[in-house]
């Protein structure tokens, strides 16, 4: 067998949406292994602890993926370049989902690149996730709006409780 190729997923998935695992399924089946790799960000205030945000992400990949052990759950802080290459990761994994996200990733990707070498993979998730992201179903759950169409059963049942304080 040759040497296994893994690639990190980062990002704050606050919460983790069907957008996030649909890139992550994606992810799966082109690597060996899939680090889902949870971010501190210090720019952001998060609505879950990473406790919860760990929690939720295992619990919304094992349902997802019931027989895939190839994808994995982690958290880290500092740089990402620096996490990827204690781990082996010969790619970055980032999703697409409109142009303006673009710019963005990369401007990161040619920086990661510069620093470590590491390869950033772009993967657009399926068209009907590209509105969706952790921001909205957040907004629409502080509201009361029914967001079971746009994240794992678990992410819902956590944001009704949360808002419901």
């Amino acid at each position: 067998m040759g040497k296994i190729r893994k690639v990190i997923y980062p990002g704050t998935f606050d919460p983790i949406t069907n957008g996030h695992l649909d890139v992550i399924g994606r992810a799966a089946e082109l690597f060996d292994e899939v680090i889902v790799a949870l971010a501190t960000n210090s720019t952001k205030t998060p609505l879950f602890t990473e406790a919860e945000r760990m929690e939720l992400c295992k619990e919304s990949i094992k349902a997802a993926f019931p027989s895939d052990g190839h994808v994995k759950v982690d958290s880290f802080s500092g740089l990402l370049v620096d996490y990827a290459i204690s781990h082996g990761a010969i790619a970055v994994i980032r999703g697409l989902r409109v142009l303006s996200d673009f710019e963005y990733e990369f401007q990161m990707a040619l920086m990661n690149r510069k620093l470590e070498e590491i390869t950033t993979v772009f993967l657009m998730p399926n068209e009907k996730y590209t509105y969706l992201n952790s921001t909205i179903v957040r907004e629409l759950a502080k509201y009361g709006k029914d967001v079971s169409g746009f994240v794992p059963d678990c992410v819902s049942k956590k944001l009704k409780e949360k808002f419901k304080k």
